[in-house]
């Protein structure tokens, strides 16, 4: 999820309108309503100063607002968090105590094309640790996601690469 949309979700998360949000920056009255939204469609990019200045605003982390960076772990996490909720993928405790991502397909039912292929992505992983499949194969298969045709789950065929 870009920045305009990370804006955009949290203002309405917060039930904030756009020129109440940018009345609150130190944007002129009369044009708040027209920056913000030129933030939110990305016609604009907002500069660290002005994403600590929302992230104020919107009670988050200016991570939670930024495109996530996942060469850091903080930017990984934040990256699960937008996951979270834009797909509803969610975390809780495996048996074993480890974290167990999955998609909450009750509450994101929208989300099942991204289920069907993370199931194809199970079924490979899988046939990697049996040994079904070469690494070799397996990179193979990941590097050139999705293949129409090689998948068992319904909604693949209807992915446009």
């Amino acid at each position: 999820m870009a920045i305009g949309e990370r804006i955009h979700f949290f203002r309405t998360k917060r039930g904030m309108t756009q020129k109440y949000v940018g009345g609150q920056i130190g944007f002129d009255e009369k044009s708040a309503d027209v920056r913000m939204a030129q933030y939110e469609k990305e016609t604009r990019v907002p500069k660290d100063n002005l994403i600590k200045a929302l992230a104020d605003i919107f009670d988050v982390n200016p991570e939670a607002l930024k495109v996530p960076d996942i060469d850091s772990y903080v930017g990984l996490m934040h990256t699960l968090f937008t996951l979270e909720d834009r797909y509803g993928l969610k975390i809780e405790k495996a048996e074993d105590g480890q974290p167990r991502l999955y998609l909450d397909l009750k509450h994101f039912p929208d989300s099942s094309q991204l289920y069907d292929m993370m199931m194809d992505w199970m079924d490979k992983a899988e046939a990697l640790e049996s040994k079904q499949i070469t690494q070799d194969e397996y990179d193979q298969w990941r590097y050139h996601y999705p293949v129409v045709g090689q998948t068992t789950h319904t909604h693949f065929a209807k992915v446009i690469p």
